[in-house]
């Protein structure tokens, strides 16, 4: 196995990719804690500003398991590295 490895330039342990941003939210109606994820290669939108600069935006509507209801949005920005630069909420708030 280690020839194969060493052949194709494989390593016996796979560096892991930071593809999911993981948040979890508090409803405000309710007090459930609600997990949510991003998923950063296929969620993202991006935007254009007028000088050519880019920016990522997503936006997650959440609702709990509870008989609550009660819809949480969350709305994200992102760098083109898909480093988080600023996070706003809706009917609930940041854990």
């Amino acid at each position: 196995m280690n020839f194969f490895q060493k052949l194709f330039g494989g390593s016996s342990s796979p560096k892991p990719e930071k593809r999911f941003y993981t948040f979890t939210v508090k409803c405000k109606r309710c007090g459930e804690l609600i997990v949510g994820r991003i998923d950063l290669d296929n969620d993202l939108s991006v935007e254009y500003d007028e000088n050519g600069g880019e920016m990522y935006r997503v936006r997650k509507v959440l609702m709990g398991e509870n008989r609550c209801f009660q819809r949480v949005e969350a709305m994200f920005e992102f760098t083109p590295k898909r480093i988080l630069i600023e996070q706003q909420i809706v009917g609930g708030e940041f854990i």
